[in-house]
């Protein structure tokens, strides 16, 4: 099943972050433009030709994440979109943040 098929669950308290490998395994399955920060959280910047355009992809994330239940931190400037995710809970990486930057990645821009 894609990652973007899948839904985002809640983790428990006392879930550990996904390893070196895990992350590794986990972000084959989306495009080379998504970063890993510190074996932390994803990053990934959108560039758009105006901010009109912007805010509505940012609009749409806010949307799939309220869905999901899971919210990125989301930077808007004039043309772009700069998303960051991570699990806040355990302070690192999870399925479901891969699961989320599949989704975000599948918005009709």
């Amino acid at each position: 099943m894609k990652l973007s098929q899948k839904k985002c669950v809640p983790c428990k308290a006392g879930t550990p972050p996904f390893s070196h490998q895990e992350i590794a395994n986990y972000l084959a399955h989306l495009p080379n433009d998504w970063k890993v920060l510190q074996l932390h959280h994803l990053e990934k910047e959108y560039l758009f030709p105006d901010f009109k355009k912007a805010l509505d992809f940012t609009i749409k994330v806010g949307q799939i994440a309220e869905v999901e239940g899971h919210h990125p931190d989301i930077a808007l400037s004039w043309g772009k979109v700069k998303v960051h995710i991570w699990t806040h809970k355990i302070n690192g990486l999870t399925e479901s943040d891969f699961i989320l930057a599949a989704k975000i990645d599948g918005i009709k821009r």
